[in-house]
């Protein structure tokens, strides 16, 4: 099974809690919709399970900007035993380096992608904070 590790905003769920979906129901039942028409996440992890993937999500309070939901839900996700592999983590919004570079070794031992939009990449290319 290929998993993806989806973080983003969700009107349910608990946050630093991984929810793990394989159906639009299981996804529905324990994250609801997305708060604004401008949260990515619950509409990539649509995808992904249209795609027969199946989604591991962290909700977040804001999509790119809740750097301690981002960072204990990748601390969780390199601490999971119960699943195989991951075969990509999506990050919609952040283009945050310490949150991106956390992503590394999560990355490097399942030789996984990195799901980022352009303008994300182009943030965190940029930054010079």
């Amino acid at each position: 099974m290929h998993n993806i590790a989806l973080f983003g905003e969700s009107e349910k769920g608990y946050f630093h809690k991984a929810y793990c979906c394989r159906s639009l129901e299981e996804l529905s039942g324990c994250l609801g919709e997305p708060p604004s028409s401008e949260c990515q996440g619950l509409a990539f992890a649509v995808q992904a399970l249209m795609y027969g993937r199946q989604v591991l999500f962290f909700r977040v309070k804001e999509e790119g900007f809740s750097r301690e939901d981002y960072l204990k839900g990748l601390q969780l996700l390199k601490e999971q035993t119960y699943l195989s592999k991951i075969a990509a983590i999506g990050l919609p919004g952040v283009g945050s380096s310490e949150i991106i570079e956390a992503t590394t070794p999560i990355c490097s031992s399942h030789k996984s992608l990195l799901i980022m939009s352009e303008r994300d990449l182009y943030d965190y290319l940029t930054y010079r904070g």
